[in-house]
């Protein structure tokens, strides 16, 4: 019998995958939304669906983000932390104190089109740039490097010669809600084991 784990979800924007995580992960409960923007869409649907949210800024918390992120996170008993669409860099002592209990999605197969820069349409543009026939979605764990955490789940997408960055966006963005749903209910069926700084899904417990 599993326990079902409380997550965080840090998120900028229009928070599909938020929502998408939310309406549909079956062994976890979403029970804070941090976010660095009011006016998302994020906000938007944690409001009209009654989730507690906080806003977290530098703004609102100069020099003292670090210590808000872990005084909220503790306060709802926070086991897994996702980040969909965040567009601000995660602290290292949190990341420190959560190692291996944050996960990232990212549109690409990492470690091609990764680290500072590559984000969102950006990533596909490059893909499109540079003629690939191939591209698809990573879900990582989160360290102190951009999009150098341990690779959790990969799946690919086949580009034609018609693809652009836009039709490649849509794509990816359908392979994204599936491939972080399975990631999540891993994780919470504890089936997601790391050994010798590797990460390796035990699917029979």
């Amino acid at each position: 019998m599993y326990r079902k784990k409380n997550i965080a979800v840090f998120a900028s924007g229009s928070g599909t995958n938020f929502i998408n995580i939310y309406n549909n992960a079956k062994y976890a409960d979403v029970v804070i939304l941090i976010s660095n923007n009011f006016k998302c869409g994020a906000i938007d649907f944690a409001i009209k669906n009654k989730i507690d949210f906080k806003i977290v800024n530098n703004l609102r918390f100069p020099k003292k983000i670090d210590q808000m992120y872990k005084k909220v996170l503790k306060a709802y008993d926070v086991d897994l932390i996702l980040l969909a669409g965040f567009m601000k860099k995660i602290p290292s002592n949190i990341i420190k104190l959560y190692e291996n209990k944050i996960m990232n999605i990212h549109p690409s197969l990492l470690p091609k089109y990764g680290g500072r820069g590559f984000y969102g349409i950006k990533v596909h543009e490059a893909v499109v740039a540079n003629k690939e026939k191939i591209t698809g979605v990573t879900i990582h764990f989160v360290n102190e490097q951009y999009d150098k955490g341990l690779i959790i789940l990969q799946k690919k997408i086949n580009l034609t010669a018609n693809d652009d960055a836009i039709s490649i966006s849509k794509k990816v963005l359908k392979l994204e809600y599936k491939l972080y749903l399975k990631a999540v209910d891993l994780y919470c069926l504890d089936k997601i084991i790391i050994k010798n700084n590797m990460v390796k899904i035990n699917e029979k417990n």
